[in-house]
């Protein structure tokens, strides 16, 4: 991954509003090999957000699919032997088109999952690890607190795991918390915004792979397309909150405030930080 330079906070939000104009313009096709328990939603994610999603998850057709697609998602939430093949199919079908693929390792840490994690990765590099601080924690091999999906460990106990990670995979590593945490080999920004109930809704840490996924599909530099994936479901989140009773009003409002959001309130209300130095 060349050196693309330290980014100010306003050349970074100038550039998530350019990658949202993008992608409503392009309208990237993203396919999906996720899990069960989010495909519906992680589909209306994309499709309001202005993507086009397709989930196709099974070992006979995803390599070629992977070939065809602006942006593919690995997401080990629920894997069974045929989509963990697939996924690994998929990876090499992306690696050697030289179309982003996203991981999105949730719940590694039990043994097979984790390997299945581990074999994508070996394929060739993702675009994006998009992670929780305890899998970032398991995928570099240290030692990590969760409970199923959920992290027992904070974004600052990843980082120097997500700089190994880095490294490693030559890749960006973005880390979901309180305020996430986005880093390359050169930068290292954070975006603050978003809202607690973003964790009380069954999806929307999956669905941000995905959108993280489609950005990569229409941003070169990876970094901005996860900085800019980020910054609109957190953007988008807060909007909802405003009009919503409580979690279940709010998942339906963040699918409308996906569709609704400016560009330009994207970059302008993420809360971006570069902390690179």
């Amino acid at each position: 991954m060349p050196a693309k330079g330290v980014l100010d906070v306003a050349e970074l939000s100038n550039l998530v509003s350019e990658s949202v104009e993008r992608l409503r313009r392009d309208k990237p096709l993203v396919q999906c090999l996720t899990n069960i328990v989010v495909a519906n939603f992680t589909a209306n994610v994309l499709l309001a957000a202005g993507a086009v999603p397709a989930m196709v998850d099974n070992p006979q057709e995803s390599e070629g699919f992977a070939s065809a697609a602006d942006g593919v998602l690995v997401n080990t939430g629920t894997p069974y032997r045929e989509t963990a093949e697939a996924m690994v199919v998929a990876a090499r079908g992306a690696v050697t088109s030289n179309t982003p693929w996203v991981l999105d390792p949730v719940g590694v840490g039990m043994p097979w999952r984790t390997q299945v994690a581990l074999d994508a990765l070996h394929v060739g590099a993702p675009a994006v690890i998009r992670a929780n601080a305890s899998e970032v924690l398991t995928l570099a091999g240290a030692d990590a607190s969760a409970r199923g999906p959920e992290a027992g460990d904070t974004v600052e106990d990843a980082l120097t795991s997500a700089v190994q990670l880095v490294r490693d995979h030559n890749c960006v590593v973005s880390i979901s918390g309180p305020v996430d945490h986005i880093l390359d080999a050169d930068r290292h920004v954070t975006v603050s915004s978003g809202h607690e109930w973003m964790t009380r809704v069954t999806g929307v840490g999956c669905s941000l792979g995905a959108l993280t996924a489609a950005f990569a599909g229409v941003q070169n530099d990876h970094l901005i397309a996860a900085a800019s994936a980020t910054a609109m479901l957190c953007v988008a989140a807060e909007r909802a909150v405003e009009r919503s009773a409580g979690p279940g009003a709010f998942a339906q409002a963040l699918i409308d405030e996906l569709f609704l959001v400016s560009p330009d309130e994207v970059g302008e209300r993420g809360g971006f930080r570069d902390v690179t130095a």
